[in-house]
């Protein structure tokens, strides 16, 4: 296992200038899952907290490295981390930041943690939506566990989650290389892989690269577009992203791999992506 190779803050988990805000902070994942979600509030999930956010919350969802964002939560609220804030006073961000924030948490401990880009079985009946997660290396379980750390009370009752998100099934949520994996050998439909009016194959390969990047520590945004990303099924490299595949769904076997491929421009993150939502190039830092 190369779990060392996850138990260090590096670039975008980084706390930075505001590590010391991570002082004090529970020591087990369900705890630190706790403090994430009593600091963010999701962008798209907000109307079920009752909130409504202005055009400058919206925008705190385009923030990427942990820095920025623990400087963000720190103006708003100057209160130790663990004391929740309330709703409509989070730091707005998706499913990518609670991750992000969370596996931060857990590097800062020296626990193997990892953000996983990939695909939920739990928001629509049906579909596997565009989502991310925490995988954590359990030492006393010797194995990789997947933790929601969005998943509060509210969103267990609103999306009927009925395991535990601590311990999230490999069923109900799959890492973007077995999506890739399932859909190519047609165990699955890629019409039912993505978000909105977004699927199909080419969203599925765009996660695979996501979550490469990711297990090379950089945890991108979900809607930053770089690379051999495209649009189109028909401008895939099927045999390349079906390599990219194997390695992430595998990613302790395929340490070496993974650090090979990221040296690949087509996956390694240049200084400036394309931000789809704000449809626009925008630098990384």
């Amino acid at each position: 296992m190369n779990v060392d190779g996850f138990r260090s803050p590096i670039d975008m988990s980084d706390a930075g200038a505001k590590g010391a805000l991570f002082d004090g902070l529970p020591k087990d994942v369900g705890g630190l899952a706790e403090v994430v979600q009593g600091l963010l509030i999701h962008e798209h999930i907000a109307p079920a907290y009752g909130v409504t956010l202005s055009a400058e919350q919206h925008a705190q969802a385009h923030m990427r490295g942990v820095e920025r964002m623990l400087d963000c939560i720190a103006r708003q609220d100057s209160r130790p981390l663990p004391q929740a804030r309330p709703p409509a006073e989070r730091v707005v961000g998706v499913c990518r930041h609670f991750t992000l924030l969370h596996v931060a948490m857990l590097r800062r401990q020296g626990m193997g943690a990892r953000a996983r880009c990939g695909f939920g079985a739990y928001f629509e009946k049906g579909k596997f939506i565009d989502h991310w997660v925490t995988e954590y290396w359990n030492e006393a379980q010797q194995r990789w566990v997947l933790v929601d750390a969005q998943l509060d009370q509210r969103q267990r009752e609103l999306f009927g989650i009925a395991f535990d998100p601590l311990d999230v099934p490999r069923e109900q949520f799959l890492v973007a290389g077995d999506a890739w994996q399932l859909c190519r050998s047609g165990k699955a439909d890629p019409g039912a892989f993505g978000i909105l009016d977004m699927h199909g194959l080419w969203f599925i390969a765009g996660n695979v690269i996501r979550d490469v990047a990711a297990l090379n520590n950089h945890e991108m945004l979900p809607w930053d577009v770089w690379g051999a990303m495209t649009q189109n099924d028909a401008e895939l490299d099927l045999p390349f992203i079906d390599q990219l595949a194997a390695f992430s769904c595998a990613p302790d076997r395929h340490f070496g791999d993974l650090r090979a491929a990221y040296k690949d421009k087509r996956v390694a993150v240049p200084g400036t992506v394309f931000n789809a939502v704000l449809n626009r190039p925008d630098p990384v830092h």
